[in-house]
């Protein structure tokens, strides 16, 4: 825990503009903003249902930053302090991450969208600072830092609906920069930006064969029949060198695969990126939403054959059973900080781009005093991505997978000084590191389960990103 009782709090003071954002996109403002700021991020949604996801967001010059490895943290401040703290326990994670966000002190925002907080990740392997799990060592070619939260000076947003785009500058108990949202205007409103290609060097490797996972596969079959656990979500690594920019492949996938999170985050050594159609958790206020996705059939392209194929997905009953056991699974994990908990929207299904989903919505309102990190603890990582029960299923996976999950199965997104929380499962993801990038796919297995259709399943989840890697080059 911090030495002093009395830490340093950073008062935030805001500027803002508004303008007409008609001829802007978030990805050319993106590509005018990174090379003038470091550790630009991006996030989007092409999920235009309601106002609220009708937003982009683009964040440059961070201030401070929050970095949790090996359980030492690693704090630096607004005003170039910075503080590092042994953790006495793993669990003390939680308690620290929000007291770091409470040292800075925002006035309530007027506006319905996020105007400033962290920005960041936690990896798969943070799931051992909230439960008592043993997870592999990382692998050296994937390791990237567990827990990294940045705090920026600028936060850009696009409320897509209004052509309307917000300039916001932040100052952390010092004055504003002069002429900052000035120039960043300048910046964004300027026609020109640079643009690199990107090619793939090598084909497409794999941390197993085909029969090594037909053998994890059995043998996650057998755990289930042993009644061990009920669902396992094994994985499998994939990877590609490249040379170029990695940019192009993000927005190869955002057009191949459009989903409700599109996220790039640049922290220079690597790079995060994805099309994720999964929320990880949503806390907003006193209010929490889990979306488990479970049931995945493949799409054709043939409308008629896809409404036949959502239909038998609905009726098929390994689908439904593993269906059924995850929005069970998001029940438990909400109901051990929340009072009540319903399920709003049962088995829906949704297209995407290469595969239909079933999805249900489980929400859950949070007891008073609850710390809400408390709540996202409670339910990292996603039963979708681990099995039920959960510890065991994690267990098992740990002793099943050659290598380091890293950021696959993890969360990256948003949350605000207060504790409201929003970051998608880090699932149909690229990690770029060392011109190479790694991407993972899982598949639910139950005692029911065909090892042939399992290990389609990956191919399924996989292939707009590797049809986003060969359009790619052509951009």
């Amino acid at each position: 825990m911090p030495s002093d009782h009395h830490p340093t709090r950073y008062p935030i003071t805001t500027r803002h503009k508004k303008f007409l954002a008609d001829t802007l996109t978030p990805v050319s403002i993106y590509l005018k903003l990174r090379d003038r700021f470091v550790n630009t991020i991006l996030l989007e949604s092409s999920d235009y249902h309601g106002n609220e996801d009708s937003f982009s967001y683009i964040c440059c010059d961070p201030v401070a930053s929050f970095k949790l490895n090996d359980g030492v943290v690693a704090q630096q401040f607004p005003d170039g302090t910075q503080e590092t703290i042994t953790l006495s326990t793993p669990k003390e994670a939680v308690g620290t991450l929000q007291q770091f966000a409470q040292r800075f002190s925002l006035e309530k925002s007027t506006f319905p969208f996020i105007t400033n907080g962290l920005f960041g990740h936690m990896t798969y392997d943070s799931v051992a600072y909230f439960e008592d799990i043993t997870i592999q060592p990382p692998s050296p070619e994937t390791q990237i830092d567990q827990i990294f939260y940045h705090v920026y000076r600028y936060v850009i947003a696009i409320h897509h609906f209004k052509n309307e785009l917000y300039l916001f500058e932040h100052a952390y108990g010092q004055p504003p920069q002069e002429d900052g949202l000035e120039q960043l205007e300048v910046l964004i409103k300027n026609r020109n930006f640079p643009t690199y290609s990107f090619k793939a060097t090598s084909a497409e490797t794999s941390n197993v064969t085909d029969d090594e996972m037909r053998g994890v596969i059995r043998t996650c079959i057998d755990h289930c029949l042993r009644g061990d656990v009920f669902q396992i979500v094994p994985s499998r690594r994939f990877s590609r060198g490249f040379l170029g920019d990695e940019f192009n492949v993000y927005r190869a996938l955002r057009s191949v695969n459009p989903s409700p999170y599109l996220f790039y985050f640049d922290y220079g050594s690597y790079k995060i990126f994805g099309s994720s159609p999964e929320l990880q958790i949503s806390i907003k206020g006193q209010q929490a939403e889990i979306h488990p996705i479970a049931g995945t059939f493949r799409r054709t392209g043939d409308d008629q054959a896809d409404a036949e194929a959502a239909q038998r997905l609905l009726e098929d009953p390994k689908e439904t059973a593993e269906h059924v056991m995850l929005v069970d699974l998001a029940r438990n994990d909400l109901s051990r900080s929340c009072h009540t908990v319903k399920v709003e929207t049962y088995k829906e299904v949704q297209f995407y781009s290469h595969v239909i989903h079933l999805v249900s919505k489980v929400v859950g309102t949070m007891k008073e005093g609850t710390n809400p990190l408390q709540l996202v603890a409670d339910t990292f990582p996603a039963g979708t991505l681990s099995g039920a029960p959960k510890h065991m299923a994690m267990t098992l996976i740990n002793g099943l997978e050659s290598s380091n999950r890293s950021i696959y199965g993890g969360a990256i997104g948003f949350m605000d000084f207060n504790g409201d929380f929003n970051h998608a499962i880090a699932i149909r993801t690229f990690m770029s590191k060392n011109n190479t990038l790694f991407y993972r796919a899982g598949m639910g297995v139950v005692a029911k389960s065909d090892v042939e259709s399992e290990l389609q399943e990956v191919n399924n989840k996989l292939a707009a990103l590797r049809k986003a890697v060969d359009l790619a080059e052509e951009i």
